[in-house]
């Protein structure tokens, strides 16, 4: 029994070991595509989408992205994995707690902050103020572009955060009412969930690719 609502995405249990954080890593160990003599299904369709990812992060970030398109797909790939793997039953969805999602933005943003203001200074202080800008303006056109760059790590880890818990509790409070509800609702709930389920399937993938594509747009200011 939960105690709350909440307590379904609490990493601790009662156990003195918590196995939750290994479903983090654990998909890794479960595609071994070294094994396989030809291309199988799955390696196809990873291919595909890391060549259509590659060649839509090259036009955002331009000709000198510079092996950026690399990073920016493996985190898609993995931000992808944990969230598909968050709504099977009974796996922890380490993609719903700020402490996964501020780890991958933080660290980004930080640094691209650092180098882009120690190798392109004079690019970074002309993107504080927008072309056509009246004098008047400016002082706060800077103000505003600089709360806007410093809570852009904050945005990208809450938006992944919101996002997946908003879709784990629907989820759970379908489930826990269906048990009390009278047998002709049952189809009804039945065919909620099973459309809930295909709408946070789509939502994985979404958000998997919004956090990868701001990443990207972010980088492609100081290259």
């Amino acid at each position: 029994m939960m105690t709350n609502l909440f307590s379904a995405f609490d990493p601790t249990t009662s156990n003195l070991l918590s196995m939750n954080w290994i479903s983090t890593i654990s998909c890794f160990m479960m595609i071994p595509l070294s094994f396989w003599m030809m291309p199988n299904r799955l390696n196809v369709l990873l291919n595909t989408i890391v060549m259509k990812l590659n060649n839509e992060f090259k036009m955002l970030m331009g000709p000198n992205s510079k092996g950026m398109t690399l990073i920016m797909i493996s985190l898609f790939m993995f931000i992808l994995i944990n969230n598909i793997t968050g709504l099977l039953p009974y796996i922890f969805t380490s993609s719903s707690h700020l402490v996964f999602t501020l780890t991958m933005a933080l660290p980004l943003w930080l640094s691209l902050m650092m180098y882009g203001w120690i190798n392109h200074t004079n690019i970074m202080f002309a993107h504080l103020i927008p072309a056509g800008t009246p004098a008047v303006l400016m002082p706060f056109m800077v103000l505003i572009e600089t709360i806007s760059n410093l809570i852009r790590p904050g945005s990208l880890a809450v938006r992944l955060t919101a996002n997946m818990i908003a879709g784990h509790l629907l989820m759970s409070l379908l489930g826990d009412n269906s048990t009390n509800i009278n047998e002709l609702m049952v189809p009804l709930i039945l065919t909620v969930q099973i459309m809930l389920m295909l709408f946070e399937t789509a939502v994985s993938i979404i958000q998997a690719y919004v956090f990868s594509v701001l990443s990207t747009l972010y980088s492609s200011e100081i290259m």
